[in-house]
């Protein structure tokens, strides 16, 4: 059987996917919101069963990230089996806002 890792979620990877959803429940249709989901839980298992096939992040050499959209990429750290969900981060967002993930 092969090593699965655990994902871990951080209080802001969970707020971060909380106003996510706020925003997609506002302005897109069930049937959307179902494929979005449907696309995070695939990328999320992808990552789970290899979290080393995405790359190292530029700026953050602690963090890889995983493109899920044109808006929105997942930033996470590897310890030991724990996968750490650092962040959901908007893509439209100024860049700076990277800084502050730890």
């Amino acid at each position: 059987m092969e090593n699965t890792y655990k994902i871990v979620w951080s209080d802001e990877a969970l707020s971060n996917l909380k106003n996510i959803l706020s925003y997609l429940e506002d302005n897109w249709t069930p049937k959307e919101i179902k494929k979005f989901a449907t696309l995070l839980d695939r990328q999320l298992e992808r990552i789970q069963n290899n979290p080393y096939i995405f790359p190292k992040s530029a700026n953050h050499k602690n963090l890889r990230r995983s493109v899920l959209t044109k808006q929105v990429t997942i930033y996470y750290h590897i310890k030991n089996y724990n996968v750490q969900l650092v962040s959901l981060f908007d893509n439209r967002q100024n860049p700076e806002k990277l800084n502050r993930i730890k």
